[in-house]
């Protein structure tokens, strides 16, 4: 049975496949995710940690016999039993089929979607519509699956469901409110399902499916924007006048910058807006609050609250 120390940051709902599947599995798991055990951007950052984990991502792994694990999903896949991995090498490969559907289908509109709701992006209508609309047809897709079926695949929670279900996690606690999931009643049922498992609910706590579609806030948006140190005030006095066109035209350009991200895709979109030294859901609640969400870059420190990594 396996025995180690998962590190995180708290809340983070792509640590959360590894601790359920470590409920249902028996493993002896302990998560370091605060002070003194773990501090993201400290801990993850010194020669030990990255000696061990070069990437200095979360979650990382490290079992009690020094065997070091990073990404979610492999950590998820060590820690689990059989009967979570697929008995035969069909339901394991059903198993891994689902795994991938929830980070390359899921998990990218999801976060174009959700990550405005929280602050972490700026709000960009032609992207979330798109976001839109391709949750739709995953949804779609979820549900003709589950239409006769009670999990993704065999007749028990497998690594499938809890990989699927962490991915959506955000999506039903922010965005999906009732008239929006109503054409979905087999994945809704699915989910609620899921997360009502003991196994779920020890790591998960209380999951409330969203009423009101939460929408963009500026005035969060402008909170949650690093604050850069304001350098001594130097007056350029009669040299601002002088200015050449050539440096008004630079400062312009600079300005314009931000639109090159009208460009990106969804997932480029909210793989951007995950910030290099800052975690996506540091800043909401500790369990109510993939979102960030939803994205797999794991080495972001959190600055707003959880929702991103590994």
């Amino acid at each position: 049975m396996a025995a180690g120390t998962l590190f995180t940051y708290p809340d983070n709902w792509r640590a959360f496949k590894a601790q359920i599947a470590a409920q249902y599995s028996g493993a002896r798991l302990k998560v370091a995710n605060n002070a003194p055990a773990f501090t993201f951007g400290q801990t993850n950052r010194t020669p030990a940690f990255l000696n061990n984990f070069p990437l200095g991502k979360v979650p990382a792994y490290q079992g009690d016999d020094g065997f070091c694990l990073f990404e979610s999903n492999a950590i998820a896949h060590f820690l689990s039993n059989e009967a979570l991995r697929g008995a035969t090498p069909q339901a394991a490969a059903q198993v891994l089929q689902w795994v991938s559907f929830a980070d390359a289908e899921i998990v990218p509109p999801a976060s174009a979607w959700v990550f405005p709701t929280l602050g972490i992006m700026h709000f960009n209508k032609q992207a979330t519509e798109q976001a839109k609309e391709e949750t739709k047809k995953v949804l779609s897709v979820l549900n003709q699956h589950l239409n006769t079926r009670t999990f993704l695949v065999g007749e028990r929670v497998s690594l499938a469901d809890v990989s699927v279900a962490c991915a959506m996690l955000w999506l039903y606690k922010q965005v999906l409110e009732p008239a929006f999931r109503q054409p979905y009643p087999n994945v809704t049922r699915w989910f609620t399902t899921c997360v009502n498992q003991p196994q779920f609910k020890a790591v998960l706590g209380e999951v409330k499916l969203c009423e009101k579609m939460a929408q963009f806030d500026a005035k969060k948006f402008a909170e949650m924007q690093p604050k850069k140190e304001s350098a001594p005030a130097k007056k350029e006095k009669p040299a601002k006048e002088n200015a050449k066109p050539q440096e008004k035209k630079k400062k312009e350009e600079k300005k314009a910058a931000p639109a090159a991200d009208e460009d990106m895709d969804e997932c480029e979109a909210a793989l951007a807006a995950e910030p290099k030294s800052k975690d996506p859901f540091a800043h909401l609640p500790k369990s109510d609050t993939f979102i960030h969400a939803f994205t797999q870059r794991r080495g972001c420190q959190p600055h707003t609250a959880r929702l991103t990594q590994g």
